[in-house]
Parts: structure tokens; C-alpha cells; sequence
């Protein structure tokens, strides 16, 4: 997924929620990683002059956004910001299923409905049409392990991995539930037979009233 987003998504959109050190050991190792982030460069500042500088990116950094502001984005894009897709699974009605369904929905317009120039048919964006052209091509990425690259198979790796993007803690706090829910689980169980162990000789004491001739 992380893959087919450099290959196809960063000239536009940005996922500013993440950084290259959380991509350590999920979609490369950290000698990678620094490689690639080095390969980016980013604005820093200021030095001992009072000057912003550029330098090479580090593990530290976010992933580089296309432009350098809102203005920029909308003027490079007739109008219209690319959104940054950090929480876009999350921010969006139906999540995978609906940016899954936009990636594989351009399709020629029906008869009858005319596209204003700059837009593209696609029944799953609201009003039919975008102006985002499509973004997927055959072949446009190849996986290591010969896996053919269909629009498809691009569409569901990309939303996975935008999926991990807008919940990145996700499996740990998963791991941290199930911990949390076992010892739970142990301290019932051990003041269940706490109780049963002290208050037993009590509730079974039988009391006899012996009246007095």
C-alpha cells in the first residue's frame, strides 16, 4: 500500500499525520526509511542568522506535502485542495468501502449527463463528478512478489494503507485490550474465591436458640 501512495498519491495529497520513524518495521526497516527520507528535503529553521534552511529529511519528519500551503494547493489545482489524507478512511461515510469504491469508479458518463470541462464521471463522489483525475493506472506500480497490478489490487493496498494511516496505534491497542481483559478476567476470578473462602464458615454457620426453661 505505502508502495502504490508514493507512486501515485504524494504529487498531490499529503498525509501529514505520519511520520517516517512510524513506518519503521511496518512497511520498511530503518536503514530504508532513512534512505528515503533523506531523499526529501525540508525546510528547517532558523540558524544562527535568524534564516530558515533546508535540509536532508529524517526519520523524525512527517511524510513531505506537496505544497507549501492551502493557496499554493488550490491555485496548482484550478480551485479545488487536494485534502490530506491522514484521517481519510475515518472522515469519510462508509471508510474503505467508499475510497476503495472512488478509486475504482471512474467511469464514462452516461447519456445525457454532461461533465464541465476539468471533471470526471464517478458515481461514488458526491454529485457524481470529481475533479480529480484517476489516479490509478494498470500497471502503474510493480509488487516484488509478481502480483499483477490491477487497478483493484492497487485500490485495496492503497486503502489499507490508508486505513493503518488514520489508526496507526490500532494493533497495539488491541494487544493492550487483550492484556487489560485477562488480568481483569484473573482479579474476578481471585475475588470470587476471596469472598467464597472468607465469608464460607459464616454463611454456613447454623445458629441454634435454645430457650431457656
Amino acid at each position: 500500500g505505502f508502495k502504490v501512495y508514493r507512486r501515485v498519491c504524494p504529487p498531490c495529497h499529503s498525509i501529514e499525520g505520519i511520520h517516517w520513524r512510524e513506518l519503521v518495521g511496518v512497511t520498511h526497516t530503518e536503514a530504508q526509511l532513512k534512505a528515503m527520507a533523506a531523499e526529501t528535503d525540508v525546510v528547517d529553521g532558523p540558524n544562527d542568522e535568524g534564516e530558515m534552511f533546508e535540509r536532508p529529511g529524517k526519520l523524525t519528519d512527517p511524510l513531505p506535502r506537496p505544497y507549501a500551503n492551502i493557496e499554493a494547493g488550490r491555485a496548482a489545482n484550478g480551485g479545488a485542495y487536494p485534502p490530506d489524507l491522514t484521517l481519510m478512511v475515518k472522515a469519510r461515510h462508509s471508510g474503505q468501502d467508499y475510497v476503495f469504491g472512488l478509486l475504482n469508479g471512474y467511469y464514462d458518463p452516461p447519456a445525457g449527463k454532461e461533465m464541465l470541462a476539468g471533471l470526471y464521471y464517478n458515481p461514488y463522489f458526491p454529485g457524481g463528478a470529481i475533479a480529480m483525475p484517476p489516479p490509478l493506472q494498470e500497471d502503474g506500480v510493480e509488487y516484488e512478489d509478481g502480483t499483477k497490478a490491477s487497478i483493484p489490487q492497487m485500490a485495496k493496498d492503497v486503502v489499507q494503507f490508508l486505513n493503518w494511516c488514520a489508526e496507526p496505534e490500532a494493533d497495539d491497542r488491541k494487544k493492550s485490550a487483550s492484556l487489560s481483559l485477562c488480568v481483569i478476567a484473573f482479579c474476578l476470578l481471585m475475588t470470587g474465591y476471596t469472598k467464597r473462602l472468607r465469608w464460607s464458615p459464616l454463611k454456613t454457620r447454623a445458629i441454634s436458640y435454645i430457650k431457656p426453661n
